[in-house]
């Protein structure tokens, strides 16, 4: 340890969840064995976008590696806890053996985009006390910090809307063709949040000579990377539900099935312009043997605020419980429960942070949070080293809602201190 004993970054009422205009409050703590010769004690507020991948080429005789990268900046804020300025010249300050404490304040922006993480591309918010030492490395401690962009659904104008698409396939069978496969794939709305169910309603008609292997409907995740020379598009299949083979000259009917909606970040990823996100809910049919899926798509939208008219429906008057309850979610995989995750929310003054977009969801509960689908990614950035603190595992987390589990007595503590 040398002469630090402990350098730590404490958020007020260990709130690590954030929307925009909210102050990130807090206390740097320091506590030293030795006295320290130093320029300053200072905390770096940082947000940014950044995308970034590799692609080896050949040109016949040798292999090279093409860097593709984009970045932006949302803001960079410093403040000087002890010692100079950064402008200050002058002699260096000691600071003696013995615990201090820095209180700290900063004002978030009201428009960003939610955080993000991927091995290609990310929205990051971080802040960092530094100790920055004359002709020595600097001790640094980082934490990283969710921010939500309050994606109102409400405020969405085809969010409510119900949507029919359908298509049709003709497949071969030994030289000749066969009668058509048929599917038509229904939604009574277009806008959900996470923890929420989308309800299939279809129906599968295969009036070909062949057996299809399954049936099943799919939430799918597509998001554009760009660059200045090129765009990089990556697709995940997030939620899924199967059925059983239809035999040839067989129906199948989808009546309401469910399908959940894991916690992910919302649509868009709207503020950032290097990133985009759009989510799609299809029907597929999967033929025996060699042939395409019959894919019938719709687009639709993920928020962070539900709509008002499905919370009315589930009889929610007031806020949620401090925690969620996951158990019961078949269409979600396992490896989203997360007993471990402890997050605390914004405080319930939250709903006037963004007035132009949540002062009229009073009667909407807040949400509880829960890690991300994608679980916990290294934040180690490039000008890190061995002597930087901190937990370098992290995930964003989401706004979650279960309104069918709102009554229930166990849950998972991911909710705040009262």
């Amino acid at each position: 340890m040398g002469k630090l004993d402990l350098l730590e970054i404490n958020f007020t009422n260990n709130q690590e969840v954030f929307y925009g205009g909210q102050l990130v409050q807090g206390h740097v703590t320091v506590q030293l064995n030795a006295e320290i010769k130093m320029r300053r004690i200072r905390l770096e507020f940082n947000g940014g976008a950044r995308v970034k991948w590799s692609e080896t080429r050949s040109n016949g005789q040798s292999t090279y590696t093409v860097v593709y990268s984009s970045k932006e900046s949302y803001f960079e804020h410093v403040l000087v806890l002890f010692g100079k300025g950064l402008e200050e010249k002058g002699d260096d300050h000691v600071l003696q053996p013995g615990n201090y404490s820095y209180p700290f304040s900063f004002q978030l922006p009201n428009q960003l985009p939610s955080s993000y993480e991927s091995s290609v591309g990310r929205v990051r918010y971080t802040v960092t006390a530094v100790i920055d030492r004359p002709w020595k490395f600097d001790h640094k401690c980082k934490r990283t910090i969710t921010f939500i962009d309050a994606v109102d659904l409400n405020l969405e104008p085809t969010a409510a809307q119900g949507v029919t698409q359908q298509g049709e396939k003709t497949m071969c069978c030994l030289c000749c063709k066969s009668g058509p496969i048929r599917a038509v794939l229904k939604l009574d709305r277009l806008g959900y949040v996470p923890g929420e169910n989308i309800r299939i309603h279809g129906e599968i008609n295969n009036h070909s000579r062949r057996k299809m292997t399954s049936s099943f409907a799919e939430l799918r995740m597509t998001v554009d990377y760009h660059t200045p020379s090129k765009t990089r598009t990556q697709k995940n299949s997030v939620s899924k539900i199967c059925k059983g083979p239809i035999q040839a000259g067989g129906d199948d009917i989808w009546n309401g099935d469910a399908l959940g909606v894991p916690p992910l970040p919302p649509s868009n990823l709207r503020g950032c312009k290097i990133i985009d996100i759009k989510y799609t809910v299809t029907l597929n049919v999967d033929p025996a043997g060699p042939a395409f899926d019959l894919v019938v798509p719709i687009k639709i939208i993920i928020g962070t605020i539900p709509l008002r008219s499905v919370a009315q429906q589930y009889g929610v008057p007031g806020p949620m419980p401090s925690s969620i309850y996951l158990s019961d979610h078949p269409n979600i995989p396992v490896k989203l429960i997360m007993p471990e995750v402890s997050m605390s929310l914004p405080p319930v003054e939250y709903v006037n942070v963004s007035p132009s977009n949540m002062s009229n969801n009073q009667d909407i509960p807040p949400p509880a949070y829960v890690e991300s689908y994608f679980g916990k990614v290294d934040v180690h950035d490039d000008d890190d080293n061995e002597h930087t603190r901190g937990n370098m595992e992290y995930a964003p987390v989401y706004a979650y809602y279960n309104w069918n589990e709102h009554n229930t007595n166990t849950f998972l503590n991911v909710a705040p201190k009262k």
